[in-house]
């Protein structure tokens, strides 16, 4: 143990006043994001709408993002990485705000298409802006602690979300409630407009600008990098499809199979994020036995017994230790899967490298939320969810051994 802190400890050392500012405004930005995830769908719910609503919000929000990463990627590798940050928080803040009141069903939908237009813009930006500001060698422990950072920011968001609207309801009604801790929960986004002004972005030089190399030899030159970005991206897309079942009704499933309350949802998700946080420190671990190809296919697969339980049990307990040890050992393996890709494909292309990787995740999202809310309606409660999940795990492992399959002849990063 006093090993394991001396090492990130060394590594926190290392890390420029970027980094840290990038950290606390991801941190700022994942409260405000957490709050919205626990309880955007009950507020959905307690404005009478039914399960296909939500499933809509949540897919065209997807779509969204998968339509704009892309172009987001190629803007933010173009004009730089702070000013795309700073225009995705004020705008993804603004939006934010305007889903806390609105209530007609058009609105709904509208604004949560907007959302996913803006959130990318942070989005895109985070992953390349560490990239470039650290060292290969750093970068698996760097990725590591910046997601553990954000889902413990999650964390902080989705209790504040639950207590706060249980809070609220003591004085007024339950959507007064719900919108209120909405309102805040924007508010917390917008606060990390503040660090993005601060970081210190170095321009591209008039030298740079000059050497630019036409369009069909940029493409020949990053011939490689491009095929690696290819077949991350399939990768993705199987796990974004298994996601997208299940991840956006998570709270959902707590609320219609065991009657859960506001606060125990949100206290159970993020105990969720929680492991999660702590899962992420051990990758780094599992990356020195194994390697990071297998640390992540190793991890992955460990959850699917998990996930499992979830699927089927009918005691809250179990489906609670079900989705944390689900929750942390699926996720554990992101930050590894983005050092590797990072390494892999060079700086002129590292935007476009995370964007087209979170498009297709996106895509998954986008493609299998109206198709879950359908089978939990068609089925009920216990085997709607069941059935979700099981194909989740289906779809969950193809992506695994896929990725093993094809990423397994990589080096490490440090190699």
């Amino acid at each position: 143990m006093v090993l394991f802190i001396k090492e990130w400890s060394e590594q926190l050392k290392t890390y420029n006043q970027n980094i840290k500012l990038a950290i606390w405004a991801n941190i700022f930005s994942q409260i405000g994001m957490g709050m919205f995830m626990v309880i955007y769908n009950i507020y959905i719910q307690e404005l009478g709408m039914s399960h296909d609503v939500n499933g809509q919000v949540i897919a065209l929000t997807s779509l969204a993002t998968a339509i704009i990463l892309v172009p987001a990627g190629i803007m933010s590798d173009k004009i730089g990485r702070k000013r795309v940050m700073a225009y995705g928080v004020v705008l993804t803040a603004a939006i934010l705000f305007l889903r806390s009141v609105v209530e007609l069903q058009s609105l709904l939908l509208i604004t949560g298409f907007a959302t996913g237009i803006f959130t990318a813009f942070l989005q895109v930006s985070s992953i390349p802006w560490l990239a470039e500001n650290s060292q290969p060698k750093q970068r698996v422990h760097l990725f590591s602690l910046h997601a553990a950072i954000m889902t413990a920011a999650n964390v902080v968001g989705s209790l504040l979300g639950g207590t706060l609207t249980d809070f609220f309801a003591l004085f007024t009604t339950e959507l007064s409630a719900i919108r209120y801790a909405l309102i805040i929960g924007s508010i917390f986004y917008l606060i990390a407009f503040f660090p993005i002004m601060k970081m210190v972005e170095i321009p591209k030089t008039k030298v740079e600008k000059a050497d630019r190399i036409p369009f069909r030899e940029f493409m020949k030159t990053n011939k490689v990098g491009f095929k690696i970005i290819a077949l991350f991206a399939v990768a993705q897309l199987l796990i974004g499809f298994g996601s997208g079942l299940v991840i956006p009704y998570l709270n959902l499933y707590f609320a219609d199979r065991f009657a859960a309350s506001n606060s125990m949802i949100g206290l159970i998700i993020s105990l969720g994020q929680a492991a999660t946080a702590v899962a992420m420190f051990i990758g780094p671990l599992v990356v020195k036995r194994v390697g990071e190809v297998r640390a992540v296919v190793y991890l992955q697969l460990s959850s699917l017994p998990f996930l499992l339980l979830t699927a089927y049990t009918e005691n809250l307990l179990l489906a609670t230790i079900g989705f944390l040890f689900r929750q942390a050992l699926m996720n554990a393996g992101n930050p590894i899967q983005a050092s590797l890709m990072m390494s892999k494909v060079d700086n002129s292309v590292k935007g476009l490298a995370n964007s087209i990787n979170q498009m297709v995740f996106q895509l998954g999202w986008a493609f299998m939320g109206p198709v879950s809310t359908s089978i939990v309606m068609m089925n009920g409660a216990y085997w709607g969810y069941a059935h979700v999940f099981t194909i989740t795990a289906g779809l969950y492992l193809i992506g695994s051994l896929y990725f093993l399959i094809v990423f397994r002849s990589l080096k490490s990063t440090d190699e």
